[in-house]
């Protein structure tokens, strides 16, 4: 068994749609849906998706809840922490050595949790 995709909820499509277009711009995570309550990036492992709440109550992070991204380098990971910083997230957790992994947290828009982290030093 392996991940395929990771949905989060958002109340206010149109900036997080924004917010995620400009972050993965040159990550390899390309727009494959955009219709209706969700928008869908992917390639041909993974597939992320903010999207309206099915059921049309408020959407809200869940609390411990995580989405962690693995990309190919430490300047990866900064440049990350500090575009999503310039799009109007939050940090959860500047750059740096955790647990032998150089990792760095965000909060979106909607307050998401997202790590950004690299094993390769």
């Amino acid at each position: 068994m392996k991940m395929n995709y990771f949905v989060f909820g958002t109340n206010n499509k149109e900036k997080a749609v924004a917010f995620y277009d400009a972050l993965f711009d040159g990550c390899g995570l390309n727009k494959i849906q955009s219709e209706g309550r969700m928008t869908l990036w992917g390639n041909e492992e993974f597939m992320f998706a903010v999207a309206e709440p099915f059921d049309e109550k408020p959407a809200s992070n869940g609390n411990g809840t995580m989405l962690g991204l693995h990309v190919d380098s430490i300047e990866e990971v900064d440049r990350l922490h500090n575009k999503s910083l310039d799009l109007g997230g939050v940090s959860e957790g500047e750059p740096r050595i955790r647990s032998s992994m150089h990792s760095a947290y965000v909060r979106d828009l909607d307050s998401n949790k997202i790590c950004f982290y690299t094993s390769n030093s």
